[in-house]
């Protein structure tokens, strides 16, 4: 059965990075989902509640339900505007979903931005306008996920669930 890990947060959150240690750890037939590529790279669309971004975000979690072992979703994913993308994710992939929330402090995503090639493209003003405190989904059941925690593991607990999931089947 095919599982799809949701790692959602503010930006500058890490849930880039660790969306892409997860794909090279689980490996081939792994769908990397990120909303900034759909959004800003490939659509050039803004974000909000009605953003041109969300069929294609559903296209591809069907079609990661359809044709991968594992599809990883990750991006800002405000919680009130990606409700129907949770739901249909509720719908496609049932008990077989990890979703995280990274719960990390503005100051420390300003630190975190600060490091990243992306740097240059908006700064702390922007990341304050778009920034969402406490964005808990009320349909995706969240582990937390908070600054205190390294990279390293995150993606070992990350993979350690699925992979005990796995076990059990």
């Amino acid at each position: 059965m095919c599982k799809l890990i949701i790692l959602r947060g503010n930006s500058g959150s890490g849930k880039t990075t660790i969306a892409r240690e997860l794909q090279k750890k689980i490996g081939s037939n792994t769908l990397l989902i990120s909303q900034d590529v759909i959004r800003r790279e490939m659509l050039m669309v803004k974000d909000g509640p009605d953003t041109r971004a969300l069929p294609m975000l559903k296209e591809l979690l069907l079609y990661g339900r359809n044709h991968c072992e594992t599809v990883i979703l990750e991006g800002i994913l405000v919680a009130d505007w990606y409700r129907s993308l949770f739901e249909l994710a509720k719908d496609l992939y049932g008990n077989n979903i990890y979703a995280y929330y990274f719960d990390i402090p503005f100051e420390e995503t300003i630190k975190r931005h600060k490091t990243r090639a992306k740097c240059r493209e908006f700064d702390e003003e922007t990341m304050r306008e778009w920034w969402v405190d406490k964005d808990y989904s009320d349909i995706l059941d969240e582990m937390t996920i908070t600054a205190e925690k390294e990279q390293e593991t995150i993606v070992q607990e990350i993979y350690g669930s699925i992979a005990k999931q796995s076990e059990g089947q």
